[in-house]
């Protein structure tokens, strides 16, 4: 089949190609996000293969059923960028790689969760400046504290088993039980709980209409005082400017992201001679206990290998009529 990638950057060029040697599909990778504006790049594509920033509204998917596209193949888990209901109504196929590495994504929050305990952006930086003073970076020691994991699923079991073995007290919070979460010893407390006793919140939840702005000022007001608040999930989940007037306050002591609410054109981008004029954005690179990757979470080898191969075994089945269940996407 003919394949168009939108958002593709260097990486994918060169994972999808070594993954297709296998399938032999024809690939095309242009730089551009998916847009209203975008979709005249396609040419006789029939598959679309789209990034968690692209656009999937119900405008642009009638464009690319009048272009003939039959299947969306968004090479990520998350599909809230996705008019699901439009797509039925324009008969394209959606789907998604629904676990690709779990491990990175956990292990990256914990990344964050040591770096900004150990402040380990600030020393690296007074070192390179020849300051060897360690004054103003105490940290503290995570065993004996408690962290409250919001999702349960693969990354949320696999951070609860790392901050487990770190001699941290686990709770967590999900409208469905983990069982291999219960086998741990992890205790499933309410929400309430969970922003009452913790001290490290780790969310791991997808993004949809109940999540939205989960945390917001009135979650942030139940919350300890200088809690560390990390996001590896979607970046809509927190209240960004409720984020804000908690650093201000003191409320939140750490926050470390990986996503942001507002990241489509400004992350994955090299915008490095450029301006950013997103005001709450540059309001959060002012705090010094706040550290913003760009959406790297699932950046690794293992999972590149695993996204182009189960990508690619996807649209193969499609072209070969196997029924793709609908399962992955509710």
């Amino acid at each position: 089949m003919e394949i168009i990638f939108y958002s593709a950057k260097r990486y994918d060029n060169e994972y999808f190609n070594l993954s297709n040697e296998k399938y032999q599909q024809k690939l095309r990778f242009v730089e551009d996000r998916l847009t209203p504006e975008t979709v005249d790049l396609i040419k006789q594509e029939s598959v679309v293969c789209a990034f968690v920033n692209d656009v999937l509204d119900q405008e642009v998917l009638s464009l690319l059923a009048q272009r003939g596209v039959k299947l969306v193949a968004l090479r990520c888990a998350g599909f809230d960028n996705v008019d699901l209901n439009a797509a039925k109504k324009y008969n394209i196929k959606v789907i998604r790689v629904g676990s690709y590495s779990p491990n990175s994504v956990a292990e990256h929050a914990l990344c964050l969760m040591l770096a900004l305990n150990r402040k380990v952006y600030e020393s690296y930086n007074r070192v390179k400046d020849g300051n060897f003073s360690i004054d103003g970076l105490l940290g503290f020691d995570f065993s004996g504290k408690t962290i409250g994991i919001i999702g349960t699923g693969k990354i949320g079991l696999i951070l609860s088993r790392i901050t487990q073995a770190m001699g941290m007290r686990v709770i967590a919070y999900d409208l469905v039980k983990n069982p291999e979460c219960e086998k741990l010893g992890v205790e499933y407390v309410d929400i309430d709980t969970v922003f009452a006793q913790s001290d490290v919140i780790s969310l791991h939840c997808s993004l949809n209409k109940s999540t939205k702005h989960f945390i917001d000022a009135s979650a942030l007001n139940k919350m300890k005082g200088s809690v560390m608040l990390i996001n590896t999930s979607r970046g809509a989940v927190i209240d960004t400017c409720a984020a804000v007037e908690a650093l201000k306050s003191k409320k939140i002591g750490y926050l470390g992201m990986d996503v942001y609410e507002n990241e489509q054109g400004l992350f994955f981008e090299d915008l490095s001679c450029q301006t950013i004029e997103d005001s709450v954005f540059n309001s959060l690179l002012s705090f010094p206990n706040v550290l913003i990757t760009s959406h790297q979470g699932f950046f690794t080898k293992n999972a590149l290998e695993n996204i182009a191969n189960t990508t690619l075994e996807n649209i193969q089945k499609f072209e070969q009529g196997v029924d793709l269940s609908d399962e992955e996407l509710q």
